[in-house]
């Protein structure tokens, strides 16, 4: 199945849905360091700088057809570290990657966002209106990294739009193998917290801490979905579509 990647960050969802078996096939990030990271990674897969023209790049060649659009929108307009404008914030993104759903017409759709996006009725609503406009049904759930084995909570929502009527569909839920967290978390979390610090104390002073990679870098990886839990997002999607399928 081919993914049009979306807000791709530095592929954190992308690793994923590659892992079970998908292929991307374009990527769409304004962050010029995360485009370094993406291009080092999938070297073969087109780029482009700025999902609002989008839909003007991709259709401006033959392209692959798209199976699934995924992509997490800036959260901060929802995010409790954000301001929380909602869709008056200049960053809502949800319309336009709306119009890149409307331009490739996907079989899927894929949406990872904050868990405080659920409580933004006007901007929750939007999204699913404009999905059922665009001949989607969908089916969402708050899945916690650490479900997945990540030492660390981050609950996300994840939304996954279908086409109407679809008899059978991926169901968002706890992970089946592992639905409470892991033994250690606690551990693992602070182990986790203290090499990040460690890694941005060692890099003050030297050419790092000039331009602030060092930061970026800590940034990006905090803002990426966690791989493993877009491999269980995309093995619900391949296993809904291919009941046959094994990866």
């Amino acid at each position: 199945m081919n993914v049009l990647s979306l807000f791709s960050g530095i592929g954190g969802l992308d690793l994923g849905l590659e892992r079970a078996g998908m292929t991307v096939v374009g990527q769409v990030e304004i962050d010029e360091l995360c485009r370094r990271i993406l291009v080092r990674h999938w070297p073969e897969v087109p780029q482009h700088d700025d999902v609002r023209t989008c839909p003007q790049w991709w259709g401006s060649e033959p392209r692959p057809g798209v199976d699934v659009v995924a992509g997490g929108f800036p959260c901060q307009p929802f995010s409790i570290a954000g301001s929380r404008s909602g869709t008056t914030d200049e960053r809502w993104g949800w319309p336009w990657m709306a119009d890149v759903i409307r331009l490739v017409r996907p079989r899927y759709v894929i949406v990872e966002n904050v868990a405080a996006l659920l409580t933004a009725r006007r901007a929750f609503g939007m999204v699913l209106t404009d999905l059922a406009t665009l001949g989607f049904d969908a089916d969402w759930g708050v899945l916690p990294a650490c479900a997945l084995g990540a030492p660390h909570t981050r609950d996300r929502l994840f939304l996954v739009a279908y086409p109407h009527r679809r008899h059978g569909h991926p169901r968002l839920g706890p992970h089946p193998h592992r639905p409470h967290p892991i033994p250690n978390f606690h551990d693992r979390a602070r182990a986790w917290r203290d090499r990040v610090i460690t890694a941005l104390e060692t890099s003050r002073g030297d050419d790092r801490d000039l331009d602030g990679a060092a930061s970026q870098l800590v940034a990006a990886g905090g803002n990426a979905v966690v791989p493993h839990v877009a491999d269980y997002i995309a093995r619900l999607i391949t296993t809904t579509a291919h009941p046959h399928y094994a990866p």
